[in-house]
């Protein structure tokens, strides 16, 4: 089973010269996931953290709510399929969604529907952002030896902390990572803020709004319908969070209180 998420490689480089170099390109393969015995969907993915990624995709896809429904979690020995093993019984959605994520990614349901306004009154400011997301992808990353990798983090707000940092080909991968170790490690996700290196589409805010993310900010840009989705939840959206700037969508007073509510 692959553990690093890169594998060594060695190409042809021009500066000036042509050369030979040795180093890591980041690693991508199919992982399939079963509940109950029963293929639920095939991802694109960086093969590590398979059970978080696993978990994760099923609490986001409102197929499990808590740990306490998982009785297995079993990846193949070649770490292309993860098995999950429920104490209820399971039926597969009928409707499955492509979205717009890296790789294509999937849903079962309609990313605007079914959320809750989110009530936190956690604060951050610009500042804090932009020193947590120096933090997203350190010297040792996945990102800094091999490049070609998003990552997200889970901040707490009020500690000014990163509880969790995962790594992913697929942007919306790494939030289901975030929420698999969440739901694994019983940190509550809650009134915390989302961090993310990729593009902010409408399942990947989806997904922060069922983990009850408050804020969620990205380097790059959000979309239309992640903005209308983050008005309608009551979610911070930031975006474009760089060296002493960034843009605010939405619910401004959580970066700001001169803003108000």
């Amino acid at each position: 089973m692959t553990k690093s998420g890169a594998i060594s490689f060695t190409w042809h480089e021009y500066r000036g010269k042509w050369t030979h170099v040795e180093g890591e390109i980041i690693e991508e393969a199919l992982i399939t996931i079963y509940v109950n015995g029963v293929e639920l969907a095939t991802i694109m993915a960086t093969p590590c953290q398979q059970d978080a990624l696993a978990l994760g995709f099923l609490k986001n896809e409102s197929i499990i709510e808590s740990l306490a429904e998982v009785e297995i979690v079993h990846i193949s020995k070649l770490g292309c399929c993860v098995d999950v093993w429920l104490s209820h019984a399971f039926q597969r959605p009928e409707r499955v969604i492509v979205t717009s994520g890296c790789g294509g990614g999937v849903t079962f349901s309609d990313p605007r529907l079914g959320i809750e306004p989110i009530l936190s009154s956690a604060q951050t400011n610009p500042e804090v952002l932009r020193e947590q997301f120096r933090k997203l992808q350190p010297p040792n990353s996945l990102y800094a030896r091999s490049r070609g990798v998003h990552a997200a983090g889970l901040l707490d707000m009020e500690q000014e902390k990163l509880l969790i940092i995962v790594e992913d080909v697929g942007r919306h991968n790494t939030i289901d990572k975030v929420a698999g170790l969440c739901l694994r490690d019983g940190i509550d996700p809650c009134g915390k803020a989302l961090l993310v290196t990729g593009r902010i589409s409408s399942e990947m805010l989806r997904k922060a709004a069922r983990m009850g993310c408050s804020l969620v900010a990205s380097r790059t840009s959000p979309t239309s319908i992640s903005v209308e989705m983050a008005r309608a939840w009551n979610i911070t959206l930031v975006g474009y969070v760089r060296q002493g700037s960034l843009r605010v969508y939405s619910r401004p007073e959580r970066i700001n209180d001169e803003y108000g509510s």
